[in-house]
């Protein structure tokens, strides 16, 4: 068996720098971090045996000088950052160092959905009909990049110009290139991805597939292994076209087929390739067997670098049980999804065990910012079939808690509950037309109104202002409110309370909410009533389209808040005239900050 590496640099931050220490550790290779300024204390930099600072993640020159200074043999990028850029990958190997990735020639042949359009059609694996002649829906989409990034649904003619230059704007500034791709867009599609594996040795293989229809704005939300609606005829189509793919380009390594299945058709098409290990790649590990045992595609992925065959066959691998994730963010799930940051001030994650896993990067006391991806961490549930992984994945979102700034965790929960998701009827654009109703708080006032009380009888107790408490008494508290309300907490489900001077925070179910004294539950919206028009999230204005004077209707765009490669424009709520521009194209924003302010048309008379 050839010799593994001794020393392997991750280009990578968070949790998937973490999860692939875990592996090397686990396999005796020491491991080198990079880190930024911002990320010098954060868990991957403290976790690793080393550490360089770099100034950018994404700047591919200072992270191959880490790998050589540090004396690292091979380079794994994760996912995101440089993990698909293709110079990046050459310049690793032309400094002599391993690419635990797939070769440049490949990465260069999937990299842009237009070519590997063509590769796929050569192969014969069938594609989704191109161009808008056939009229709308269409899809627009960045051929230069995937994650939903410069990806617009058409649907007539009247709105075309304006989602194709919104497109253009978010897929260079993603991908740095404004390439477009229009396709037929699926109604009722699924999104269904294979996993393949290949070793340098001419073996590729299909570890079978994943679904990931539960998207928003096409971004995933919830992952599933395997597919729970794909016919038997379905499975084999899609995974023998992702290994015919993956042999025509040459491919080593981790990598994923994605296709999309129309539900009203039955029909599968290829959508692209993702030349990089998966965000959602536990599901796959959890819920698929080779020769009986465990997979760890980490694990993998460093043997074919080092050019070790694959130790198995197609025969096998198989399917054992089923397994879900959830992708934890930090973002307003019940206002438009819209990114969020803050000081996480008490992070707790649920338990793992032979049922539940948990991959995060993020620990009490954090700051979350806008620099990087949104995601927080994954939970993972696995079970004997699809049901038992669900309930499972249910009951750790209930042991999740993130106090301090908002995050989808009671989103997540909601969704889950749904007859929808228990029946494997949603779609891919099921959340963009489905509008998923908030956890009532009204519980969570109640402990709210509890935590206030014991903090105001008892001051220097474990309820004293500024104090964190798990509320796991098992007597009752009975707390006078509009009329006698009894709390109890049943064992295991402990809601969580932080006090602070002037406000209360409660996480319930997953949910987080925030109430001030007296009780109430604190709100923001990108719109005041007086005109003003708030940012609707922390980030940066990308542009100004008004100034003060000009006239507008009704729901004209005012400018763009961009915050984690997500574009939101704001929009006149009324006719009338533009009083205040205090948006700056490139200023950095806090939610909340006034941006615009409209006056609406006669307001000024009517007043005099």
């Amino acid at each position: 068996m050839t010799a593994l590496f001794t020393k392997v640099l991750v280009a990578n931050r968070g949790e998937i720098a973490l999860r692939v220490m875990r592996t090397c550790d686990r396999l005796g290779i020491a491991t080198v971090a990079v880190a930024t300024e911002l990320d010098a204390e954060a868990p991957h930099a403290r976790a690793a045996g080393e550490v360089v600072r770099v100034p950018s993640y994404l700047d591919a020159d200072a992270v191959v000088a880490a790998a050589l200074s540090s004396g690292a043999q091979a380079v794994h990028p994760g996912y995101g950052f440089l993990s698909e850029n293709a110079a990046f990958a050459q310049a690793v190997t032309d400094a002599g160092l391993a690419w635990v990735g797939p070769p440049v020639a490949a990465m260069e042949a999937m990299a842009r959905k237009d070519a590997a359009r063509a590769i796929a059609v050569d192969a014969g694996v069938p594609v989704v009909p191109e161009g808008a002649a056939g009229g709308f829906p269409v899809l627009v989409k960045a051929a230069a990049g995937g994650g939903g990034k410069g990806m617009r649904i058409v649907r007539s003619q009247e709105g075309y110009a304006e989602a194709v230059a919104s497109a253009r704007r978010e897929a260079l500034s993603a991908f740095g290139d404004d390439t477009l791709l229009v396709e037929r867009y699926v109604e009722h599609g699924r999104h269904i991805e294979v996993q393949v594996m290949a070793d340098t040795h001419g073996t590729v293989l299909h570890l079978f597939e994943r679904d990931c229809s539960t998207q928003r704005r096409h971004q995933k939300v919830l992952e599933e292994a395997p597919a729970p609606t794909i016919s038997d005829d379905v499975r084999r189509l899609v995974t023998s076209s992702a290994v015919a793919l993956a042999t025509a380009v040459g491919y080593t390594g981790a990598g994923t087929v994605e296709f999309l299945l129309d539900a009203d058709t039955g029909e599968a098409f290829f959508l692209e390739m993702n030349t990089r290990l998966q965000v959602e790649h536990p599901v796959t590990e959890l819920a698929v067997r080779v020769q009986g045992q465990p997979l760890d595609l980490v694990e993998l992925q460093l043997r074919v670098a080092a050019g070790e065959p694959l130790p198995f066959g197609q025969d096998d691998v198989t399917v054992h049980g089923h397994a879900i994730e959830a992708r934890v963010y930090a973002e307003d799930s019940f206002a438009g999804f819209l990114p969020q940051a803050g000081r996480a001030s008490e992070v707790r994650w649920p338990a793992t065990s032979g049922t539940v896993r948990v991959d995060h990067a993020l620990e009490s006391g954090q700051v979350v910012s806008t620099a990087y991806d949104p995601m927080l961490g994954k939970v993972i549930a696995h079970g004997p079939d699809r049901e038992s992984a669900r309930q499972a994945l249910v009951q750790a979102l209930d042991d999740t808690a993130i106090l301090g700034l908002t995050t989808n965790a009671g989103f997540l929960r909601t969704l889950l509950a749904t007859d929808e998701f228990r029946d494997a009827a949603i779609d891919t654009a099921w959340l963009d037309r489905h509008e998923l109703p908030a956890p009532d708080p009204g519980p969570a006032r109640q402990l709210a109104a509890w935590a206030v009380f014991r903090a105001e009888q008892e001051p220097s107790g474990p309820f004293r202002s500024d104090g964190f408490r798990v509320a796991s008494a098992a007597a009752p508290v009975v707390v006078e409110l509009d009329e006698p309300v009894t709390l109890g907490v049943p064992p295991g489900r402990d809601p969580l309370a932080v006090v602070r001077h002037d406000r209360v925070e409660v996480v319930q179910h997953g949910q987080r909410f925030v109430f001030g004294r007296p009780d109430f539950m604190v709100q923001h919206t990108a719109v005041a009533g007086d005109g003003a028009l708030l940012s609707p999230m922390p980030g940066t204005v990308l542009d100004v389209r008004v100034a003060e004077g000009d006239s507008v209707e009704e729901g004209q765009v005012l400018g763009v808040v961009e915050a984690m490669k997500m574009e939101l424009s704001l929009k006149a709520p009324f006719a009338g005239t533009v009083t205040t521009v205090a948006a700056e194209a490139g200023r950095q924003v806090a939610l909340g900050d006034t941006l615009f302010v409209v006056t609406e048309a006669g307001a000024s008379d009517a007043a005099s």
